[in-house]
Order: C-alpha cells, then sequence, then structure tokens
C-alpha cells in the first residue's frame, strides 16, 4: 500500500485529513501561488499570504507529530503536496519543502526543545542553515555559539532556526561533533541583503547571524544520532516514521520541487508549442519531430523518477513498521537517486528551452523562470550526485559508509 492510499485507510473517521485530501487542497491552492509567483520572485520571498494559506490547509502538520497536533503521515503525502505546490511555482515549493521537514526534525530533538517551540503554539516555523560554520565553545550546561550562516530559506516567516555547527572534541585527539542547533527569534538576526541569485529568488534564503549566544545542551541534535535513528525525541515520538534516517527525509525536500517545476515548464512548452510558428524558416513547432522528443523525454523521465523516490520511501517505511534496520546499501542508493534529479531535471528542461527559439528568450516566456530554478537548485550539496558515488560503491562492495548524511 503506497503512503498516499495508507493515510486514507488509517485516518479515516478522524479529523486528521486523508493524504489525498491534502494534495486536493494544494492542487486547488496551486493557480493562486502561480498568480503570486512574480511577486514572490520580484520580493525574494514567499509572500506571507502563501504561508498563512498554507497552514490553514494544514500541509505544514504532515510530519509533525501527532502529540503535537500534526498529522504525522507518510512522507510520500508530504513530498506529493510539494510537488503540487511547486508546479504553481518552485520557490514556494522549495520554501515550504525545507520549513515543513523541520518539524520532522524537531520532533527528534530532546522533548524538552520541543516545548520550547510548540509549548505555547505549536504552529511555529523554524527556518535552518546546516552549513557548519558556527564557532562554539564548550560552558556548562551547553554551548556559546557565534556564526555567520548563509540560506536560511523562509527566515523571515520563522521563530527558531535550525544551525549547523562542528563542536568541538572535548579530549585532545578526539573528532569533532556535528551538531543542529536550535535557536530563538530573540538571538539571531536575518540579513535580508545578501539573496540576489538568478533562480530560486522567491525562497527569501537569507543569512542568519549570531553573536555569541548560549545553547543549552537539550537544543542540539546530534548528526550521528539522525544517521543511527537514535535520537533522544524518539522516546516519546515513538512512531515509526520517526525512526527513518533523519537525512533521507531532508534530502528529498531538496529535490522534490525540482519535480513541479519541470512539469511547469513542460506545461509551458506544450503551450508554446502549439502556437510557434518561426519567423525565419516558417516551419511550426508543433510538426517539429527534435522538440516532441525532447518534451516526450521531460514526461516520461519526471515519471520515472517520481516513481523510483516514492517506491523508495514506500520502502523505507516498510522497514520502520516493521522496527528493521535499512541497509546501508539501500540508503546509500536512495540518497544517490534523491541527489541526482534536479540536474538530470534541468537538463531535460534545457534540451526544450534550446528549441523554442525566440520565444524563449525572454522573461516573460512562463519556460524561463522554472529553467532558471532548476539551475539555481543544482547549486544545493543534497543535489550533487557526485558527494554520493563512494557511497553507493563502497556500500555495494559491503564497506561502512565514509558520508554520514544517509
Amino acid at each position: 500500500m503506497t503512503g498516499l492510499a495508507a493515510d486514507s485507510v488509517r485516518d479515516a473517521g478522524t479529523d486528521i485529513p486523508s493524504g489525498e485530501e491534502l494534495v486536493a487542497r494544494a492542487l486547488a491552492l496551486q493557480p493562486v501561488l502561480r498568480e503570486r509567483a512574480k511577486a514572490c520572485v520580484a520580493g525574494r520571498d514567499v509572500p506571507a499570504e502563501s504561508i498563512a494559506d498554507m497552514q490553514a490547509a494544514g500541509f505544514f502538520k504532515i510530519l509533525q507529530p501527532k502529540r503535537w497536533g500534526g498529522y504525522e503521515m507518510h512522507p510520500n503525502v508530504f513530498f506529493e503536496v510539494q510537488k503540487t505546490l511547486a508546479r504553481g511555482c518552485m520557490s514556494t515549493g522549495w520554501m515550504f519543502g525545507v520549513l515543513g521537514c523541520h518539524p520532522y526534525e524537531l520532533a527528534l530533538f530532546d522533548n524538552r526543545a520541543q516545548v520550547d517551540v510548540w509549548g505555547d503554539d505549536n504552529s511555529i516555523l523554524m527556518s535552518s542553515s546546516y552549513q557548519p560554520v558556527g564557532k562554539v565553545t564548550r560552558v556548562e550546561g551547553g554551548f556559546r555559539l557565534s556564526g555567520h550562516w548563509g540560506f536560511s530559506t523562509g527566515s523571515v516567516h520563522c521563530n527558531w532556526v535550525l544551525l549547523g555547527a562542528l563542536v568541538p572534541p572535548a579530549e585532545a585527539g578526539g573528532a569533532p561533533d556535528m551538531r543542529t542547533f536550535l535557536v530563538p527569534r530573540s538571538d539571531y538576526r536575518i540579513d535580508r541583503d545578501a539573496w540576489h541569485v538568478f533562480g530560486l529568488q522567491g525562497t527569501g534564503s537569507h543569512d542568519i547571524i549570531v553573536d555569541d549566544v548560549f545553547v543549552p545542551e537539550y537544543r542540539t541534535h546530534r548528526a550521528h544520532e539522525g544517521f543511527l535513528c537514535q535520537n533522544p525525541g524518539q522516546k516519546e515520538n515513538d512512531g515509526a516514521l520517526y525512526s527513518l534516517p533523519w537525512a533521507q527525509v531532508f534530502i528529498r525536500s531538496v529535490s522534490t520541487s525540482a519535480f513541479g517545476g519541470a512539469r511547469a515548464a513542460v506545461d509551458a512548452a506544450m503551450a508554446i508549442m502549439q502556437s510557434r510558428i518561426s519567423t525565419n524558416t516558417g516551419k511550426a513547432s508543433k510538426a517539429d519531430p527534435m522538440l516532441h522528443a525532447a518534451i516526450a523525454a521531460a514526461h516520461a523521465q519526471i515519471l520515472e523518477m517520481e516513481l523510483t523516490l516514492r517506491t523508495s520511501f514506500d520502502d523505507l517505511m516498510g522497514y520502520a513498521t516493521r522496527g528493521e534496520a535499512i541497509p546501508m546499501e539501500k540508503r546509500a542508493l536512495f540518497g544517490y537517486n534523491s541527489s541526482a534529479v534536479v540536474r538530470r531535471l534541468a537538463r531535460l528542461v534545457d534540451d526544450m528551452v534550446q528549441l523554442l527559439g525566440g520565444r524563449a528568450v525572454y522573461m516573460t516566456s512562463d519556460i524561463i523562470q522554472p529553467w532558471l530554478d532548476l539551475n539555481a537548485a543544482r547549486a544545493h550539496v543534497a543535489n550533487d550526485p557526485n558527494n554520493r558515488t563512494t557511497d553507493v560503491i563502497g556500500t555495494m562492495l559491503g564497506e561502512a559508509p565514509g558520508f554520514n548524511f544517509l
């Protein structure tokens, strides 16, 4: 049973919407996001109205624990909603993927951290930047943290931020400890002048600046706990969902919006093809076999990649439900599959763009923004398959993975 169908059965008769209902809500919001897309890009942030619409639709609750008012659903529901939103506006879909997966990570933190964030308002959102650039000093009860992080998507809409940093070893010769630090809005500032980019402009991925603040130990999440699926929060959040490797959820959150962007590009290519006649050759694009081939390849390979990643999470949830460890070979392969999506989709869209002539040159062309967004999305470290090849081959040979983000 797939993720959407499974959640429809499980939640029948409760006040939790089915997976199909959530996707339907996203589909209904899609044209609204499409209308707001230009303002989103121009403003370099997702409009507050779109955040409110997604909150009202319950989208940010999909991966949130039920004990905190969430839906605690199969991740495939979350990713299907993300793809649907991104078809209307890829910046909005990207932002939703990032902010919407953070309730999952907070569920892995010590319960005291969950209380700090959701104790008074379980709709509070968190942004992030996992770059390990923070300066950390050990002090009694926790750490002092300073640093300047980039790429904090959706930060202006959030009251907390999750920041990456390496904790120095407690003893000489020891290894540093990669952690995520949970920091309240009162302890950082947002630099909104740095986010000037050619694609995904509307994600509002601004800089975060922290100047020597105290972070208690319980507001940190250790990377190796997420890797081993042995997290403090699993004591209270003991559903199968929260026994998945955290990285598998996160890396999908930064590749999945590309499906929506690619579908929007196919939509645009089809519309141009129907009416374009070259002023130089007099030939109609709707009779161009090369353009037909490019559109057909994009359509077919989008479906292929979607099926692969959907099946992967059905497999992951199967292991989690049975209480079985997920083989490292599968974790490495699933990570690779996710990392390859954006670059593959960008190439497919590029193949269409170059066959649409002058109609695809103007910024007013509906294919240009998703094309730019897809090319910008390639820059994320989780969307570079070259970071995954060693682990794929190593685990095929029975060796331990060297890259812990699996």
